[in-house]
C-alpha cells in the first residue's frame, strides 16, 4: 500500500520510527517549516488513462499498471535505489539483483535491472521494495499499458507552494492503462480513495497535491549520532491535500504525528 494512502488511513501513528518506518522514511528530511510533497495527475479518454506523479508515486503508478497486465512475463529495466545493504530482502524475493555500495557523499545502494520477470512476482517485488527503497522501473508492453520512470531522484524542492511547478515534477513517472470501468475504479480506490465521493460522475482530469507543515519535532533521547537522531525524530503537523478535478479545488487536512 502506497505511504499516503496508509497514512489517510492512520494520520497520528504510534512510535511511527520505529512501527511505521515504511511512511516515517517519508518525512525523515523535513525540519519545521512548509514543504511541497508529492504530486499525481491523471487524465481520461475515450480510450486510455494517463497517470503522471512525481517522485514518492511512481511505486503506486507501477502498482496501477502492473495489476492490470494479462501477461505472465515481460521485460523490465530500471534502478533500484536503497539507503541500506537490502541484499537479504532482495534474495528473500528470489531476485538475483546485485546491489553496488555508493563511493559518494550520499550513501546508498542501487542496483541495476533488465531481464523478464513474472507479473504476479512484480507486484510482489514493488510492494517489498516500497518499504525501504525506491525502484525506478520501466516497461513498455504495448501503447495502452507501459511505464515510463527516470532514472535519477530529483533534489527535494526549495520551492514554496505557490511557486510549485506541478507540470514539471509529475513527469518523473508516466503510466498508461485502457480506459475501463474496472481500471478507472483501481485508481480511485488506490490513489484518491479520500476524495471519491467528492468527484462529479464525468471528469476528464484530475490532479492531487500533498503539503507538509511540519509545526513540531520531538526529539528522541539517548541519541548521539546527529545523522541518526534526524532520522528517528518524530514530525509532527499537518497535511494538506488538494484536488483539483477540471477546474474545481476541494481540499481536506489531516492532523498527522509521522
Amino acid at each position: 500500500m502506497h505511504f499516503l494512502r496508509k497514512l489517510i488511513e492512520s494520520p497520528e501513528l504510534d512510535d511511527p520510527a520505529k512501527k511505521h518506518k515504511n511512511i516515517h522514511r517519508h518525512f525523515a528530511r523535513y525540519s519545521k517549516g512548509i514543504f511541497i510533497g508529492p504530486a499525481i495527475k491523471i487524465t481520461k479518454t475515450n480510450t486510455k488513462i494517463t497517470l503522471k506523479g512525481s517522485f514518492e508515486y511512481e511505486d503506486l503508478i507501477q502498482e496501477i499498471i502492473v495489476t492490470t497486465i494479462s501477461e505472465r512475463e515481460f521485460e523490465i529495466n530500471g534502478i533500484l535505489i536503497s539507503g541500506s545493504d537490502i541484499t537479504e530482502d532482495i534474495s528473500n524475493l528470489g531476485l538475483d539483483w546485485k546491489l553496488k555500495k555508493s563511493t559518494g557523499k550520499a550513501k546508498n545502494y542501487k542496483a541495476i535491472i533488465n531481464e523478464k520477470i513474472n507479473r504476479n512476482n512484480l507486484i510482489d517485488i514493488i510492494e517489498k521494495l516500497r518499504e525501504t527503497s525506491y525502484f525506478l522501473l520501466s516497461f513498455n508492453l504495448n501503447p495502452t499499458c507501459k511505464v515510463s520512470t527516470k532514472k535519477r531522484i530529483p533534489q527535494p524542492s526549495k520551492k514554496k507552494i505557490e511557486d510549485d511547478d506541478i507540470s514539471k515534477r509529475i513527469q518523473f513517472c508516466t503510466g498508461i492503462i485502457n480506459n475501463s470501468e474496472r481500471n478507472i475504479k483501481l485508481i480511485l480506490d488506490l490513489v484518491l480513495k479520500d476524495f471519491k465521493l467528492d468527484l462529479p460522475e464525468n471528469w476528464k482530469t484530475i490532479t492531487i497535491t500533498n503539503n507538509y507543515n511540519i509545526t513540531n519535532i520531538i526529539i528522541p533521547k539517548n541519541i548521539q549520532d546527529s545523522r541518526l537522531l534526524r532520522i528517528m525524530a518524530l514530525r509532527e503537523g499537518q497535511m494538506k491535500r488538494t484536488l483539483n478535478v477540471d477546474g474545481e479545488l476541494i481540499e481536506k487536512e489531516y492532523s498527522i504525528r509521522v
